[in-house]
């Protein structure tokens, strides 16, 4: 079946449904007849002649149905009708002078900035670490919140970037494969995991996670993991987050001896919630000055009688509560959970001061997905899934950057890419790509560790082992790094020895002093950098 048109079947439909002297004035308007171009006498090797031709009778064909339309009783604005009759433009033509003239057609059009009255309220400041002059042994802060309106407008720049705190536990777990690649060689060691996640993987801040806490797992007592959180403060130099098991019984206990045993480093403590003695938690935060993390299922309402309670009720500061709306994974419910955290974000800006708070996401809860840890579907229709060692990672980021677009402020993840990936792409929306390996004043992303830096330390003016190196006289190339793969290992034997002795409190001094003699025999020179090698576990103020 023909289902083409031509300009004659135009006007005989226009005449058919015309009367009068309107057939005529629409017979004169279409010019009955074919289309055609004549290229016969077009030499074909001449490109821009031909070029030429066509558009001329493109031209043509675009005013006859401009006229058409004007009897159908459309109206052609002064703008098209100046369009329509000017002048071809040459193919050869320059192309600056074409550009000038297009320029002149287009529409004058200056972005302004404005301001938003409706958004009176700015998102409270809530800031975690604490350095040597405040108390604390971190090297540096960082502060989440202070928004004015929705993420990465420009009318007004985010006074604060996003940050992501990586994922450790305390015992071995069950991981996907892509995620426990990048880890399996220090799962044995929370220390080295948050070291590793620090160091290797631009980590603004680690996540110890108590789960070998829980009564169904291995019933680890409150003391013990007091213990492993101080190794960690021992281990790297940013700040915390300190989680439970999920347990609702047993988690206040364990978080209040962590607390405790974190005096002055003000981590954050995830979590206080409604299905728990929220009291006892938030009590220990203001005990010991720490920050808490305020966690619900998807419920502002919820979200509002906790805050309110945090407030009211335990005498928390403002500047110390974060929420934790809960996180749905991509495909999971992840619009659910991005709508409640935008009207979250939307009422505190608006003057809820009940919601105007920083927000925390578990991202890492993408990894519960299966199509990011799944080899393939297990339905035979469906389409090939691609391969999963990039599938996770990206399943872990869209999750993170679709809440960031919400007004999340922390992230909590697991995969190096994934970090990698959201910390480009949210610093690259708030214009400063330069801080988004995680360090400042470094174009160096995460993943690639200073190679001049030492463990624990992102600054290499302030790192004890550059300073070793920069200090020496040797003579020749190899010498030196003869030397630093020594002295590396001895440390890194050195300070297990230290780590596992902490634990068991036993300390047989003969073995330990003998690793430091001989750490000070390579270099063989004074320095009064040497005891920052032995790096004991500083000794801590214990509450009266």
């Amino acid at each position: 079946m023909d289902k083409t048109i031509t300009l004659d079947d135009l006007e005989k439909i226009l005449t058919d449904s015309l009367s009068g002297d309107m057939q005529d004035i629409a017979s004169e308007a279409l010019l009955s007849g074919s289309l055609e171009i004549d290229v016969s006498e077009i030499d074909r090797t001449r490109t821009p002649k031909a070029v030429r031709a066509v558009g001329e009778e493109c031209l043509l064909l675009a005013k006859k149905f401009m006229n058409a339309a004007v009897l159908l009783g459309f109206e052609p604005d002064d703008e098209l009708r100046a369009l329509a009759g000017a002048g071809l433009v040459h193919p050869d033509a320059d192309a600056g002078s074409y550009r000038d003239r297009l320029s002149e057609t287009l529409a004058p059009a200056a972005f302004e900035p404005r301001d938003f009255p409706e958004f009176r309220m700015p998102v409270q400041e809530v800031r975690l670490g604490a350095k040597r002059s405040e108390g604390g042994s971190r090297s540096k802060t960082i502060t989440l919140g202070g928004e004015k309106t929705m993420p990465y407008f420009y009318d007004n720049e985010m006074p604060n970037r996003n940050y992501v705190t990586l994922d450790v536990f305390d015992m071995p777990v069950g991981l996907a494969k892509s995620v426990k690649v990048n880890y399996e060689d220090v799962m044995e060691d929370p220390a080295e995991w948050a070291e590793k996640a620090v160091n290797e993987f631009g980590a603004d801040m680690v996540t110890i996670h108590l789960i070998s806490t829980d009564p169904g797992i291995m019933n680890t007592s409150a003391k013990e993991a007091a213990v492993t959180v101080e190794n960690i403060l021992q281990a790297v130099d940013v700040p915390i987050v300190i989680g439970g098991s999920g347990n609702p019984e047993k988690d206040p206990e364990v978080l209040e001896k962590a607390a405790e045993a974190a005096e002055g480093e003000r981590v954050l403590l995830a979590s206080a919630n409604l299905g728990m003695d929220y009291k006892r938690i938030a009590d220990a935060a203001v005990r010991h000055g720490h920050a808490v993390l305020s966690w619900t299922q998807m419920d502002i309402n919820s979200q509002k009688e906790l805050n309110r309670k945090l407030i009211r009720q335990c005498g928390m500061s403002p500047d110390a509560i974060i929420m934790d709306p809960t996180t749905a994974a991509l495909g999971y419910g992840l619009d659910y959970a991005y709508s409640n955290m935008e009207r979250i974000r939307l009422a505190g800006l608006t003057g809820d001061e009940e919601l105007a708070f920083p927000m925390s996401s578990g991202t890492t809860n993408a990894w519960g997905a299966r199509e990011a840890w799944m080899i393939a579907s297990p339905l035979e229709q469906d389409s090939g899934w691609g391969k999963r060692e990039f599938r996770g990672p990206v399943w872990e980021a869209v999750t993170g950057l679709s809440l960031a677009l919400a007004g999340n402020d922390l992230f909590m993840m697991m995969h190096p890419t994934a970090v990698r990936l959201l910390k480009n792409i949210t610093q690259t929306l708030r214009g400063k790509m330069t801080e988004a390996a995680g360090y400042e004043k470094t174009e160096e992303m995460p993943g690639k560790r200073n190679e001049t830096a030492g463990r624990g330390s992102a600054d290499p003016e302030d790192d004890w082992l550059t300073a070793v190196f920069r200090s020496g006289n040797e003579k020749d190339h190899g010498e030196k790094q003869w030397k630093q793969t020594v002295l590396l290992t001895f440390i890194r034997i050195f300070r297990m020895s230290v780590k596992k002795c902490t634990a068991k409190r036993k300390w047989p001094l003969p073995r330990i002093w003998w690793a430091a003699f001989i750490l000070l025999k390579i270099f063989r020179r004074k320095s009064p950098l040497w005891w920052k090698m032995i790096r004991l576990p500083a000794k801590r103020k214990k509450r009266e």
